[in-house]
């Protein structure tokens, strides 16, 4: 069988990654762009909450989107949250703050001031439109976050002696290598058959400046992937540094670190809260008033003949709250153990859910990654260890700072049976692959598992049920990974969930095809707000012809 373009442009992007595949389309003239826009706002008649009850639980993303778009409709709100402070998983640590857990363990922070790390979501994607429109409205400032920098270090126990490699080399002498191996395939006349003399032509002069090539379509190396030698005055032309050979290159460790960028929700231009992530729920907490109750634990959830009847504790005093609707946004994980008198076959779906045991270790130091590196944010990535090291977007040129070693699920890695100073030590070790002689500068670590927290117990859904599938070409790339691109469709459990449960609604990333994302939360709660909407009106509706 002949090569179409289309397995052709396959065989491009299987082996130089998506980049590659979208520069031999422009080659060819096929390619095509399109614009993501944000889903617009759920549409309702002013006022149409006027004389409705809601009772929201939880106060992450979900739960206080929900509060401030209710409110704004005119339905009477209120808001349970059982912490003190509001965001939910969206959770910035700061020094003089605590972190106990439920395994208890107990850390106190002592990082300098103004230092802070976030624990749950550290990253606003561009295309993220709901929750970039919600910091603007509620005047949350952003600044850039510098998801990826060609400077900093892959790592790869199997690969080049188990010496580190800056990215910048990996990427492009990786495209070099293909752009010749294409070039020769071409050359060869093994494509003449599916692509047209033009096209051919095309192909190559694109090769030449993608690889780039030489005059004789050979890939030798280029400033794109650094110099051994920097360039400088006089006559210092620079050296350029030996290319990487390409077993080295092969090697799926280092892809996943050279592709995870590539990833839709990952892809520069990336934002985050001047001063934190949690600027976004204090903004939001600020702006809804005493209409949340902090520190009031739900303890039951009761249908009635008029609605549902939450029961919470606050000040250690037995509350209850009634209410025409519920939008319940807790975790699943937390729902389980609450009771509660939902339709059996929403409790089978509660069930069965499980949920992601997601870690961050973060530490204290001199930023040697800027001062001895040139490394100013991105990530960097290790084959064995506490992957990927995630280094700050803020306080760039300053003499010290936070910077993470360690984030992916821990029960797919070794840390899941060690203490928690080994934790620290195996975080330690994977600077020393990366930075040999830099671990015994780390200081103050501090360690967050979100299955061990309070009120979440698990990072994100990783399961609806026995079953569960996993989108195999939107798989996390390495361990940079926020959540598992999970498949909703045709999921009885997930389909089950989106309904409501009598007068109980549900809400939050995991209903979305967004699961550990801030955004995927939002979109949720507008979709909630929308089928309450509807519901509401045709209530009214059929009690006016009545």
């Amino acid at each position: 069988m002949g090569l179409t373009r289309r397995t052709f442009l396959t065989r491009v992007g299987q082996a130089g990654g998506f980049s590659a595949a979208v520069v031999a389309m422009q080659g060819l003239g096929l390619f095509p762009t399109r614009s993501a826009l944000a889903e617009p706002r759920p549409s309702a008649p002013p006022g149409v909450g006027k004389g409705v009850r809601v009772v929201i639980l939880g106060g992450g993303i979900a739960g206080l989107v929900a509060a401030y778009e209710l409110r704004a409709l005119g339905y009477e709100c209120v808001l349970l949250e059982a912490r003190s402070r509001p965001g939910g998983r969206n959770w910035t640590v700061r020094g003089g703050d605590t972190v106990e857990l439920l395994d208890g363990s107990v850390q106190h922070c002592d990082w300098d001031e103004g230092h802070y790390q976030n624990f749950g979501p550290a990253r606003l994607p561009s295309v993220h439109k709901l929750m970039l429109d919600y910091c603007k409205k509620l005047g949350v400032p952003l600044q850039v976050e510098v998801n990826t920098t060609r400077s900093s270090f892959l790592q790869n126990d199997q690969a080049n002696g188990g010496r580190p490699v800056v990215q910048r080399q990996a990427i492009n002498d990786t495209r070099g290598h293909v752009s010749e191996l294409l070039s020769k395939s071409i050359r060869g006349g093994a494509l003449d058959q599916e692509l047209s003399k033009q096209d051919r032509e095309r192909m190559l002069e694109f090769l030449r400046l993608y690889g780039p090539l030489d005059s004789a379509d050979k890939y030798v190396g280029s400033d794109r992937a650094g110099y051994k030698v920097a360039p400088g005055a006089g006559d210092v032309e620079g050296e350029l540094s030996q290319p990487l050979d390409m077993h080295t290159l092969l090697d799926a460790n280092f892809w996943n670190g050279m592709l995870f960028e590539e990833t839709f929700d990952w892809q520069a231009t990336m934002f985050q809260p001047v001063g934190g992530m949690d600027r976004i729920p204090y903004a939001f907490a600020k702006a809804l008033g005493d209409l949340v109750r902090f520190e009031a634990p739900v303890t039951a959830i009761r249908k009635t003949a008029n609605g549902v009847r939450v029961e919470y504790t606050q000040h250690s005093a037995a509350q209850q709250v009634e209410a025409d609707y519920c939008i319940c946004t807790m975790p699943l994980s937390v729902l389980k153990k609450t009771n509660n008198d939902f339709s059996p076959e929403f409790k089978s779906v509660i069930e069965q859910s499980t949920y992601g045991d997601a870690y961050k270790i973060a530490w204290e130091s001199r930023r040697f990654w800027e001062q001895d590196f040139n490394i100013y944010g991105g990530l960097e990535f290790v084959s064995q260890g506490c992957s990927p090291v995630w280094f700050p977007s803020e306080g760039f040129f300053s003499e010290r700072g936070v910077f993470v070693s360690g984030y992916t699920e821990e029960h797919v890695t070794p840390l899941k049976t060690m203490t928690l100073s080994q934790k620290f030590e195996e975080s330690r070790k994977t600077i020393e692959r990366l930075h040999p002689g830099y671990g015994i500068e780390l200081e103050k670590p501090m360690y967050v598992n979100w299955g061990l927290v309070r009120y979440n117990e698990g990072s994100w859904i990783d399961s609806y049920g026995a079953g569960q599938l996993r989108n195999a070409s939107a798989v996390s790339q390495g361990a940079a990974s926020s959540a598992p691109r999970l498949i909703h469709k045709g999921n009885p459990n997930y389909e089950q969930l989106l309904q409501p449960d009598g007068p109980i609604y549900f809400s939050g990333d995991h209903l979305s095809h967004i699961v550990g994302w801030q955004e995927g939360a939002a979109e949720s709660s507008h979709r909630v707000i929308a089928l309450l909407n509807e519901r509401v009106q045709k209530t009214r509706s059929a009690g006016k012809q009545g």
